[in-house]
């Protein structure tokens, strides 16, 4: 049985972030999914786009827009989208109307750069839930497979949680 190719588009936030020193603010830098991806062995077909390299606070309409069209012209039917936490809530609804592919946004609480991080597993999280999700948007986090418009980001708890 032949896996079909997963796209990971990747938009910056936590997972990208890193830390130069105890003076300096956190950066988004160019994208660690590919190392995480090699590092983990994954060994069905998948494709890494790096559209941007934003704190998911300052992604606009126009972002989402931008999203939305890559997962829309893709040629993959399976999508992994990396995140920023704070909205990827709202990403998932500029992508409800796309109804034919199967879209897994997840992030990380802490960067992916950090000797204690969530961006491994929940990139691993993302990639399986790709494979056998129903079409649709979900969110992979904190091991917790959600769908993608019936969850918020609990802050005070520091995990995303049903609604």
């Amino acid at each position: 049985m032949q896996q079909e190719p997963i796209l990971v588009l990747t938009t910056g936030g936590t997972i990208d972030k890193a830390y130069f020193d105890a003076l300096s603010e956190y950066q988004i830098v160019e994208s660690g999914i590919p190392a995480l991806i090699a590092e983990a062995r994954v060994a069905l077909p998948f494709r890494v786009m790096e559209l941007m390299r934003k704190d998911s606070l300052e992604l606009t309409d126009a972002d989402r827009a931008l999203i939305a069209a890559a997962v829309r012209e893709a040629p993959e039917r399976h999508v992994v989208i990396t995140h920023g936490t704070d909205t990827m809530t709202e990403t998932a609804r500029a992508l409800s109307d796309i109804t034919d592919k199967t879209i897994v946004l997840t992030g990380a609480l802490s960067p992916a750069r950090f000797a204690e991080t969530d961006a491994h597993f929940n990139l691993g999280m993302a990639f399986a839930t790709a494979q056998v999700a129903a079409s649709g948007v979900w969110i992979a986090m904190s091991g917790q497979v959600f769908d993608g418009l019936k969850v918020r980001k609990d802050r005070a708890a520091g995990k995303f949680v049903s609604v």
